[in-house]
């Protein structure tokens, strides 16, 4: 990794550049952060598979001073606001001695403007549907609770909770029908799981299904080869027999999943055959 990256990549968030952005740097931007870090960070490519540009690498595309947090900020959740022609990104920080979503927006993708408003707690995954804006973020327990918004900048309502010990959650609508992607702390390894949620009735009541195991640690920059250890939960700094922080990105009807290898080491892609 960039000697500014430091030891930890984390949060990833994958999308491609829409035509109504001059000058693009590449085909597909990625978002990314370190755990404690102070940016939000670009990786820039033509390919899905690389090679990757590492954008303004000591700045990034948003630091912390620019936003209501202090401390860090990370798990950026960038989406593409096509009738208002910008680019939306729900992100974490520290704000009152603990961890908050906010919202900032950005018309190029390389320089993105906090909006002050709280939104909930942190770690956003948010998606619309029928006219209305939803997240899943963690909470304090260590599991997943549904929230709402009308417009998804003003601050959400919280919902039931969900996915006991889950980390990181990932979502693809289809219909209505959510599909989630998660990972657990304390599971041995922590890897890729998979679920379903029906979208239909009130939202108070939307419950996923049973869980089924999506991705587990196979290769060396997976960590396959570290110890067999129950992961923890908050950074971890080194390779470890670990997958987290799953992404979904769709393109061509063709369905991809970006992760965190080894623990926080490294991202990764993998193309899903089926869900």
């Amino acid at each position: 990794m960039h000697h500014a990256i430091g030891d930890n990549i984390n949060g990833p968030s994958l999308i491609r550049v829409p035509n109504w952005i001059a000058n693009p740097l590449g085909k597909y931007y990625l978002y990314f952060a370190h755990h404690g870090g102070k940016n939000i960070r670009l990786a820039y490519a033509n390919h899905l598979i690389g090679p990757w540009t590492l954008y303004d690498p000591e700045h990034g595309v948003m630091h912390v001073e620019q936003t209501p947090c202090h401390g860090h900020i990370a798990s950026p959740d960038v989406h593409i606001d096509c009738k208002n022609r910008r680019l939306v990104m729900y992100f974490h920080g520290l704000h009152d001695d603990f961890q908050y979503s906010f919202v900032a927006t950005s018309t190029d993708g390389l320089t993105y403007t906090s909006q002050p408003t709280c939104l909930g707690p942190f770690y956003f995954r948010v998606f619309e549907h029928d006219g209305s804006h939803y997240a899943l973020a963690k909470v304090r327990d260590n599991g997943t609770q549904l929230l709402h918004s009308p417009n998804g900048f003003e601050t959400f309502t919280p919902g039931p909770t969900m996915l006991p010990d889950s980390r990181h959650t990932a979502v693809l609508k289809r219909g209505d029908q959510l599909d989630i992607f998660y990972t657990k702390g304390k599971a041995c390894p922590e890897h890729i799981l998979g679920c379903t949620m029906s979208l239909k009735g009130d939202w108070q009541s939307w419950k996923p299904g049973k869980a089924t195991s999506i991705l587990k640690p196979q290769t060396d920059y997976e960590g396959a080869n570290e110890p067999m250890k129950p992961s923890s939960f908050g950074a971890v700094h080194g390779m470890v027999n670990q997958l987290r922080d799953p992404c979904i990105y769709v393109e061509d009807e063709n369905i991809y999943l970006i992760y965190s290898c080894a623990g926080e080491t490294s991202l990764a892609i993998a193309q899903l055959t089926r869900i």
